[in-house]
């Protein structure tokens, strides 16, 4: 019983502790290439399309919520009269 309690004790430890099947590369020193270029573009737009949808849907958000909340205060300002 003790035997067999080691063994996947030692069996649990190799899998956990063995190296990775696939690296990684390093992709830190081109991104900070790319980010770092002098070349008039916006920080928030270096990263390519998937930036500038983002920046763009976060901005469409932006404006609608300022515009509902505008519409919101202006309802509850300006009750409606009873008849």
């Amino acid at each position: 019983m003790i035997r067999h309690i080691t063994a996947i004790q030692q069996l649990s430890r190799r899998t956990l502790t063995s190296s990775a099947r696939r690296q990684v590369e390093n992709k830190v020193p081109q991104k900070q290439k790319l980010f770092q270029e002098n070349n008039g573009i916006p920080v928030h737009l270096k990263g390519g399309a998937g930036d500038a949808i983002l920046y763009r849907t976060t901005m469409g958000l932006t404006i609608m919520g300022t515009v509902f909340v505008i519409y919101e205060l202006v309802k509850a300002a300006l009750p409606h009269k009873k008849e």
